[in-house]
């Protein structure tokens, strides 16, 4: 039977297309209050996928915008009540539920504090929607598996049609507009030799850099969630700083090599890992001859990690029925998690 992460996954393109049916208008508007608006900086305010979600938009606004974007630690406001400075700042949320307080009290802070406040949110109701001034729903339907798929492709859509309307770029926005068909085309790439290498592993280091490294982040925590796999996530530049001891004859890796400045060095990396020993699974595109896996892409690079996250939960979710596990049911884990 098939998994309710594989039926929501294979969902995303659909309900990317409904989320750029919607809307249109009002991020128009957002991106006309950011273009009249003089932040000096931005911070994100989200957890697990959802901040791998916040990772990309930061990439795109840091790489786009030229406006420094720094994760919140939610702890300083909801712990230890830290007076920070919120005006002339741009505080956006990524959140599927929008009901965990230390993702609300974060954001009514800094909108108490003059900051422009954007939630990026699935429930339109929740108590998220509600405190954040700009409330832009993901359209993802409601989520019924544990593991995020189609909310987080929604989530990184919906950034980066922020960033879109805030550059005002027509060749971004062209790209965004073509995403649902990238992602129906990412969902037939046959990544069954990852599933031959990792069905009986213990552990795998995951590896991007630039743009694709918040897809590393988000791959490494589906491997824990849905294939009971130990995953870390590095950037390609810190492999040599320490992981690479970890390196022994048949260690696996997944590489993420999207296209860009960062891809070289990626590729490099692969064939220097496979000398070293390590089980490498370069995920690049067709392209690459020394690819082990195909790795789909959009309209523009920026837009690639849309596309590889897209395969990678079809191979993820059948990864997990092949270590005899439930996909939808991941030990100890529950679809909502409120944290303080």
């Amino acid at each position: 039977m098939t998994s309710l992460m594989l039926q929501e996954a294979l969902s995303a393109a659909e309900c990317v297309a409904l989320q750029l049916s919607n809307d249109t208008e009002r991020y128009a508007e957002l991106g006309r209050k950011l273009r009249s608006t003089n932040f000096h900086s931005a911070v994100t305010v989200a957890r697990g996928s959802s901040d791998h979600a916040s990772s990309y938009l930061a990439y795109l606004i840091m790489a786009r915008m030229g406006r420094l974007v720094t994760s919140l630690p939610m702890s300083l406001i909801t712990l230890y009540k830290s007076p920070l400075t919120t005006r002339d700042t741009l505080a956006v949320s990524i959140s599927q539920s929008g009901q965990s307080p230390d993702v609300v009290e974060p954001i009514r802070y800094f909108r108490d504090g003059g900051a422009t406040t954007v939630a990026l949110v699935n429930d339109v109701t929740s108590p998220l929607a509600q405190t954040a001034e700009w409330a832009m729903p993901l359209h993802a339907g409601k989520e019924q598996s544990v593991a995020a798929t189609k909310s987080f492709i929604t989530s990184l859509v919906a950034g980066a049609r922020l960033v879109a309307e805030w550059q005002n770029d027509a060749e971004l926005k062209d790209g965004i507009a073509a995403l649902p068909d990238a992602l129906g085309a990412a969902c037939q790439a046959d990544w069954s030799a990852a599933i031959e290498v990792l069905a009986p592993a213990r552990n795998i280091m995951v590896v991007g850099r630039g743009i694709s490294f918040p897809v590393a982040l988000e791959s490494a925590l589906k491997f824990k969630e849905t294939s009971a796999l130990q995953a870390e996530a590095f950037s390609g530049a810190e492999i040599k700083h320490g992981p690479m001891a970890l390196i022994e004859d048949g260690y696996p890796l997944l590489i993420f090599a999207t296209r860009g400045p960062a891809q070289a060095g990626l590729v490099a990396l692969a064939d220097e890992m496979r000398g070293r020993g390590a089980r490498v699974l370069l995920a690049a595109p067709a392209d690459i001859a020394s690819r082990d896996l195909t790795l789909p892409t959009a309209a523009i690079p920026d837009l690639d990690p849309i596309a590889a996250i897209q395969a990678f939960y079809v191979m993820a979710a059948k990864l997990s029925k092949a270590r005899g596990l439930d996909p939808d049911r991941p030990r100890h884990l529950s679809k909502v998690t409120k944290t303080n």
